[in-house]
């Protein structure tokens, strides 16, 4: 059994672990080329070579304030109708999910005064948590949110066998919402 993270972009971030957390696969995916959807379809199958049928696959949600939203969109519904089309299963996590679960907020400073991480900030900020709380480092900030998500995947994997857990509150809030998302308001 493996537990998978992917962190659908432009650039894709997929890590696979084993049962004990160790790191199988690692890998940045960008396609063939630069033209879509070329490489929009190639990344998806690269993607998909990865992806074994008995994975617990974890995927980071819709980034709604993104700059490139349209093609993360298509990136990221291309990944889930594929794995759909495998019959396979997954859990998705929001973004903010993925940086509470190493416990960053996307706020640096003292109450009072406290300053809204940007951009490079935040992930420099995620990426240096991941270090402290896994020992994992990687120069892709995709690859990176793409072990945070395995992780997930793996103590979502553990919360569902063994009906408990033992984590840090802020993981375990994660996890939770997997199980019991928040209820959407309905249009108006």
């Amino acid at each position: 059994m493996r537990f998978v993270g992917i962190d659908p972009s432009t650039k894709t971030g997929f890590v696979a672990l084993d049962e004990n957390g160790q790191v199988l696969v690692q890998k940045e995916i960008t396609g063939v080329g630069s033209v879509d959807p070329k490489r929009m379809r190639t990344m998806i199958v690269d993607i998909m070579s990865h992806v074994k049928d008995d994975d617990v696959i974890s995927i980071e949600g819709f980034g709604y304030a993104s700059q490139q939203a349209v093609q993360n969109g298509g990136i990221g519904w291309g990944i889930r109708m594929a794995l759909d089309g495998r019959k396979l299963n997954y859990v998705e996590v929001a973004p903010n999910a993925v940086k509470k679960y190493v416990n960053v907020s996307g706020w640096t400073g003292e109450k009072g005064s406290k300053k809204r991480l940007a951009g490079p900030q935040k992930k420099k900020a995620v990426m240096q948590a991941v270090l402290e709380h896994f020992g994992y480092k990687h120069k892709s900030d995709n690859v990176t949110d793409a072990y945070i998500l395995a992780q997930i995947a793996m103590n979502y994997f553990i919360a569902l066998e063994t009906d408990s857990i033992s984590l840090p509150i802020y993981q375990a809030q994660v996890i939770d919402t997997i199980f019991n998302p928040p209820k959407k308001k309905a249009a108006k």
